[in-house]
C-alpha cells in the first residue's frame, strides 16, 4: 500500500488483446495493489489475455454495456474490493501507465481528490497524433464547458483519470449514460459536489490499435458533452433538477 491507501487500477476493456499486456507491463506493482480487466463483450482474446496476465479480478459482461456501462462495472468492483485510490487506464495503451506514481503521490498525499491526465497540458495530444479535429473540437468544447461550469480545466475528455473512494461514493455515477459522455457526467457530478480536480501533462499515442470513435459519434458526444455542461448550470442555479446530481 501507498501511504496506507489501497490502489487499484482499473481497466475498462473493449478489443484490447493486442494492447493488453504492454498495457498492463507497464504498471508500477510496487504500488498498485489490484488490477480489475472488465471486458465489455469482446469479441478477441481479451479475457484470456488477461488470464494469462495473472490478473485475478476480471468481470466479463455477456453482452456489450457501452463505455459508460463498464466503466461502472469497474468502479463498483473496486469499490467492493476496498479501494482507496481508483485509477481508471484504458488497455489500448494510448495513455502511459508510468505516471500512476505521480498520480497516486498527488492523490496519496491528500492534494487532491480527482486527479486526470491532460493531453492539451505541454501539446502532447498534437505530438502524439491527435487527428487535427479532434484537438479542434476538444479546445472548443473544453473551453465552452469551462465558461458554462466557471472552471478551468485544460480538457474535460481525457481518458485517464483518478479518483478517491470517497468521491465515487459522493457521486451517483450509475446514474450516468453509458456511453461516452459518462466522462463528463462525472466531471460534472465531481464539480457539483465541490471537489477539486488536478490535472498533470500526459503524453499520448495514436496508432491503429488505439481505441478511438468516428466522427459522427464524436459530433454526438460534443452534443452530450454540451448537454451535461447546460444541465449542471440549471442544477446550480436551481432552475431544474436532474438524477446525475443527486
Amino acid at each position: 500500500m501507498y501511504l496506507d491507501k489501497k490502489v487499484i487500477v482499473v481497466l475498462p476493456a473493449y478489443n484490447a488483446s493486442a494492447t493488453l499486456e504492454i498495457t498492463y507491463n507497464e504498471i508500477p506493482f510496487d504500488i498498485v495493489d489490484e488490477v480489475v480487466l472488465v471486458d465489455d463483450a469482446s469479441k478477441d482474446s481479451t479475457v484470456e489475455v488477461g488470464k494469462k496476465l495473472g490478473i485475478k479480478h476480471i468481470v466479463k459482461h455477456e453482452n456489450n454495456q457501452g463505455y459508460g456501462g463498464n466503466q461502472k462495472s469497474c468502479y463498483n468492483k473496486a469499490l467492493e474490493l476496498g479501494g482507496d485510490i481508483v485509477i481508471m487506464l484504458h488497455p489500448d495503451y494510448q495513455y502511459t501507465p508510468k505516471l500512476i506514481r505521480s498520480i497516486v503521490s498527488i492523490m496519496g498525499e491528500g492534494l487532491y481528490p480527482v486527479v486526470i491526465a491532460s493531453r492539451i497540458l505541454g501539446k502532447g495530444a498534437l505530438k502524439g497524433g491527435m487527428p487535427m479535429y479532434k484537438y479542434i473540437a476538444n479546445r472548443f468544447l473544453t473551453f465552452t464547458q469551462n465558461i458554462i461550469i466557471n472552471q478551468k480545466l485544460s480538457e474535460y475528455h481525457t481518458g485517464y483519470r483518478a479518483f478517491t473512494a470517497e468521491v465515487l461514493k459522493s457521486i451517483n455515477f450509475m446514474a450516468n449514460s453509458d456511453d461516452f459522455v459518462f466522462d463528463n457526467q462525472m466531471l460534472c457530478q465531481i464539480f457539483y459536489k465541490n471537489f477539486e480536480i488536478a490535472e498533470i501533462t500526459c503524453p499520448t499515442k495514436y496508432f491503429e490499435e488505439a481505441s478511438s470513435i468516428n466522427f459522427k459519434r464524436s459530433t454526438i458526444y460534443g452534443l452530450g458533452c454540451l448537454k451535461a455542461s447546460v444541465q449542471f448550470w440549471l442544477q446550480k442555479k436551481g432552475l431544474a433538477k436532474y438524477e446525475i446530481f443527486k
